[in-house]
């Protein structure tokens, strides 16, 4: 019997292994009465795993034998510490400073978001630490129903962290966890709570603090070399004048600091944050996607510890980096090992803390990285031609107008018609938010069914959804027209352009569209379309500064007389349809007393003798 007695710590031995959290407290016996009073394991683990207590039928009498007894008879009464306070479940801690202190900070971030007037979400990515930031944040977009902007990304420690506004977007990136697949055929965890607003929104600067910010940056700008120095700037009269260098330090200062670079000088390719105290770099990160030109990046005299905060800054392209007299330089072995370390990330280096460094060895075959100059329109042939651009500025004539109800001819009965375009960012004007509403990305939006609302059908809905569309003024002569297809019975041509919104309001937005038309013949020499696909995008800097550029006026010593509206009419007609620019269609037009037929024919001829010279296609 004495070896019965032994076979439940026999038995319990045996059945778990070393390295179970599950007996990490076997040997720990607590007083009670008999030889097996006291708890020698969880008791909540017994239950689970071994069912009834394997010697509750085992009993001790006075003579120290052991005698059976009934299954079902109770058991005699075992010692229980802290009676009544630990409970199971959500209640186990009822009371206690730990919910007290969970309350409090649920209501300090209602608070928050009360006084911010917003509702704010934190989104979590478990082990988002490991991953590329462009890579997360573009995978999260493709799969996301609806677009978002991340605000105050960072790291929490394995976690990587954001903010959003809406609570739809909440929803939407709820729906996104574990549809995500890593390299590593990993699924991707993101967990979404609400939270008070992040600390660079609750903590902005003022405005008439954030104007002193931007004079004092706009002091230190070089605009010749494109360059910037914010070393110490805390000790900046201005700053001290104004009392902010007591809170320039702090977190939301910087992001408020890199905020205004992404905005006001994006080209900006030299940038000195030295002497400044910084011990992440969470918030430079946003340089990755404002600033692509940056070449010169000074991180001296701060305070980075590791080497790893380095990460957050891979995606810059630098030619020359400063980070001595950081904590982060003493933690190599000698200098070959630093410069092996810092070149890993950034593997086009030249320059590392003033020092030249050695070229690096690569395996790269040198590429050409001119690209070929852009391609004007093209037509399968001169019939092609010449319906597509009479087509479109009948089109466009009706677009641009009051009403567009005159369209009404141009569509099939059966018609189709959809608009895509891409999010804005953040710093953007809200003129894409029409468009944003409609959108109809195939990569964004995934619910089959609200595909099938968004895709207009019928050409009442489509004339009727057209006019609900901003109104807009189109740069004829920026369009390109490509035809893709053409055959007897369909033709397929699309057609990129420059437009703006047709209103009272000053500084209007330039935006670019590129817009899909498959259509059939119709009459005897017209088209009806059957399918109208519509992008709108902004426009770059490039595009802008080339949008509704009014002609030159054509040399003479005379004076110029004044046009018509008519003659206006026929030189964009004319321009259009020939590739020349606006003077000197003119100049065609006006040696042929403003006969259009007569003045085509003769372009065609002369251009195909080539007398034509180059600089009247340069618009």
């Amino acid at each position: 019997f004495k070896c019965v007695q032994n076979l439940p710590f026999i038995v319990m031995a045996y059945y778990f292994h070393d390295h179970d959290e599950r007996v990490r407290n076997f040997d720990y016996k607590r007083r009670g009465r008999g030889r097996f009073g006291g708890r020698t394991y969880n008791d909540r683990v017994r239950k689970v795993f071994w069912g009834p207590k394997p010697w509750a039928r085992f009993q001790d009498d006075e003579n120290g034998d052991i005698t059976m007894s009934d299954a079902h008879e109770s058991s005699r009464s075992r010692f229980v510490p802290y009676p009544g306070q630990f409970r199971r479940g959500a209640d186990r801690f009822k009371g206690s400073y730990t919910d007290r202190k969970s309350t409090s900070s649920s209501d300090k971030s209602s608070k928050n978001s009360e006084e911010t007037g917003q509702s704010w979400y934190k989104v979590s990515v478990t082990y988002g630490k490991k991953y590329d930031r462009e890579w997360l944040l573009e995978s999260i977009k493709k799969c996301c129903s609806l677009p978002f902007t991340p605000i105050e990304y960072h790291f929490e420690e394995n976690k990587a962290v954001f903010y959003v506004q809406d609570s739809n977007v909440a929803n939407a990136l709820k729906q996104v966890t574990r549809k995500i697949t890593d390299k590593d055929n990993y699924k991707v965890k993101i967990l979404v709570h609400r939270s008070g607003a992040p600390l660079s929104v609750r903590n902005e600067l003022k405005p008439e603090q954030l104007e002193v910010v931007k004079q004092c940056m706009s002091k230190r700008f070089n605009a010749a070399e494109q360059s910037l120095s914010l070393k110490n700037i805390c000790s900046d009269p201005d700053l001290v004048a104004q009392k902010i260098d007591d809170v320039f330090f702090k977190r939301f200062c910087i992001y408020a600091v890199i905020k205004i670079i992404v905005e006001h000088i994006p080209e900006l390719m030299s940038l000195d944050l030295s002497s400044n105290k910084l011990h992440y770099l969470d918030d430079v990160t946003d340089l990755l996607f404002g600033i692509r030109n940056l070449k010169i990046l000074k991180l001296s005299q701060n305070e980075l510890k590791y080497d790893r905060e380095l990460d957050k800054l891979k995606g810059l392209k630098l030619d020359e980096l400063w980070l001595d007299e950081n904590p982060l330089c003493k933690t190599f072995a000698d200098q070959a090992a630093y410069i092996s370390n810092i070149r890993d990330r950034f593997p086009k280096l030249r320059r590392l803390d003033g020092h030249e460094l050695p070229p690096p060895i690569c395996f790269e075959i040198a590429s050409e990285t001119t690209l070929p100059t852009c391609k004007g329109s093209y037509f399968c042939t001169d019939d092609v031609k010449g319906l597509v651009l009479h087509f479109l500025q009948q089109f466009y004539t009706f677009y641009d107008s009051d009403d567009r109800q005159g369209l009404l001819a141009a569509y099939h009965d059966n018609a189709c018609f959809s608009v895509c375009t891409k999010s804005p960012p953040s710093n953007s004007t809200r003129a894409l938010n029409d468009y944003l509403r409609e959108n109809r990305n195939l990569k964004k939006v995934k619910d089959t069914a609200l595909r099938f609302r968004l895709l207009r059908h019928k050409r009442l809905n489509i004339i009727a959804f057209l006019n609900e569309l901003p109104k807009t003024e189109h740069d004829l002569k920026s369009f390109v027209v490509d035809v893709s297809v053409q055959t007897n019975t369909l033709l397929s041509f699309t057609v990129n352009g420059i437009f703006k919104e047709a209103n009272d309001k000053a500084k209007d937005p330039v935006m670019a569209f590129s817009r899909v038309f498959v259509a059939v013949p119709a009459g005897s020499n017209g088209l009806c379309i059957v399918n109208d696909h519509l992008c709108v995008r902004s426009a770059t800097s490039e595009e802008i500064r080339k949008a509704f550029v009014s002609p030159a006026p054509t040399p003479s010593s005379s004076p110029v007389p004044t046009l018509s509206a008519t003659q206006q009419e026929m030189i964009q007609a004319f321009s259009l349809q020939s590739g020349m620019n606006f003077e000197w269609s003119q100049k065609c037009l006006n040696d042929n007393n403003w006969d259009y037929t007569k003045a085509a024919h003769v372009f065609t001829v002369l251009k195909n003798d080539g007398k034509i010279p180059e600089m009247a296609f340069l618009q």
